[in-house]
C-alpha cells in the first residue's frame, strides 16, 4: 500500500543537531519547533492510515514536486480505482477559530496562514503536473487536523476539514471505495515517485561551523548532548538514561558530522574530537574500520562509505 514511505526531512535532522550544540535565535528555535511538531502530525497520520486503511490503492508520503518552475509539496497522496486524494497533514494544538475566509488563534487573535489557501495552490499544480504526463482522474483534497486537542470554532460545515474526531471514520470510509489496481495506476505512482525532488533547496538553516558547535554525542531518544562512557562498551544519557552501545553512538554521530559537514574528510582524529566522551582514539578506529572504507595514505586516509560487493 505505502508505495512511498515518509523520510524525515533532513533539514529537521540538521536542525536537531545545532539545537544541541550552539545557541538558536528565537525565530530558528520556532521553526525548528514547527518542523518537529509537523513530523509528529505525519507519524500519527501514517499511524492511522496503517490502522485503518485496508482498500486496494497506492499511498505516496512527503512528495516534492515541480511544475513549471513552481515547487510544491504533498504530505500524502492516495491513488484509488478511480480518484485520486490528496491530504495536508496539520498539527495544530489549542483553539482557533475561522471567519471571513482567515484563521485565527483564539487567545491572542491571531492570525495564521489558511490551509485551504495551500490546498487550493496544490491542487490547481498537481492537475496540471499530471495532465501533462496524461492522466486525467478527478483529484479531492482535504485538510487533515490530526492533533486531539486541537478545537476550530466558526468553520463552516463545506470546508475540506477532516477533524481529529473524523479522522478515524474518514479513513475507514475509504475502504468502501471500489478500487482495483491496474497497471495505468502503477505507472501513475512510478511518475510521483520518479518526479519527487530528493532534496528541497527551500531551508531555512542557520550559519553554522565546526569549530563553534559543541562536541559531543546526542542521544538519540531527547536529542540532548548528555551521553556519556559508562562501561567499555555501553554509554548512557544523563538526561533520560538511555543505554546504548558505544559502537552505534560512534557511527551515528559521524553520521550526523557527515549531514552536517558533507565536505570534511572523516578521520580518526577528527571523529575523535567531535564524539568528545570516548577517550581512545584506538576504539574510535575500530568502530571507523567497523562501518566504513579506509582510502589514502598518510595524511591523506579518510573515511568513506563501503562499496557493496
Amino acid at each position: 500500500m505505502f508505495f512511498k514511505e515518509r523520510m524525515e526531512p533532513k533539514e529537521l535532522t540538521i536542525f536537531r543537531s545545532l539545537h544541541a550544540r550552539m545557541s538558536l535565535s528565537t525565530e530558528n528555535k520556532q521553526y525548528y519547533s514547527n518542523l518537529e511538531k509537523g513530523v509528529e502530525g505525519e507519524k500519527l497520520f501514517d499511524a492511522i492510515i496503517r490502522e485503518e486503511l485496508q482498500n486496494h490503492c497506492f499511498v505516496l508520503n512527503d512528495l516534492l514536486l515541480q511544475h513549471k518552475n513552481i515547487t510544491f509539496q504533498v504530505d500524502a497522496f492516495f491513488i484509488f480505482q478511480n480518484k485520486l486524494l490528496f491530504f495536508e497533514v496539520k498539527n495544530f494544538e489549542g483553539d482557533y477559530y475561522y471567519e471571513s475566509d482567515k484563521l485565527y488563534t483564539k487567545e491572542q487573535r491571531v492570525q495564521i496562514l489558511n490551509p485551504i489557501n495551500q490546498l487550493g495552490r496544490t491542487s490547481s499544480l498537481l492537475q496540471q503536473l499530471l495532465n501533462s504526463h496524461g492522466f486525467n482522474l478527478p483529484i479531492e483534497g482535504y485538510v487533515v487536523f490530526v492533533n486531539p486537542e486541537f478545537t476550530l470554532y466558526q468553520a463552516p460545515i463545506h470546508k475540506p476539514f477532516i477533524y481529529p474526531t473524523q479522522f478515524k471514520r474518514y479513513v475507514r470510509s475509504l475502504n468502501e471505495i471500489p478500487s482495483r489496481m491496474t497497471k495505468k495506476h502503477f505507472e501513475l505512482a512510478n511518475l510521483l515517485k520518479s518526479l519527487h525532488i530528493q532534496d528541497s533547496s527551500f531551508t531555512h538553516l542557520p550559519k553554522y561551523a565546526y569549530e563553534k558547535l559543541k562536541k559531543g554525542i546526542i542521544c538519540k531518544h531527547c536529542h540532548s548532548l548528555t551521553i556519556q562512557i559508562v562501561k567499555r562498551s555501553y554509554c548512557t544519557c544523563q538526561y533520560c538514561g538511555i543505554i546504548e552501545k558505544v559502537d552505534d553512538t560512534v557511527y551515528r554521530s559521524v553520521q550526523e558530522l557527515r549531514t552536517l559537514f558533507p565536505n570534511k574528510k572523516m578521520n580518526t582524529n577528527l571523529v575523535h574530537d567531535w564524539c568528545k566522551v570516548v577517550p581512545s582514539k584506538r576504539a574510535i578506529k575500530r568502530i571507523l574500520d567497523k562501518y566504513y572504507q579506509l582510502v589514502g595514505v598518510h595524511q591523506w586516509a579518510h573515511y568513506v562509505e563501503k562499496v557493496e560487493q
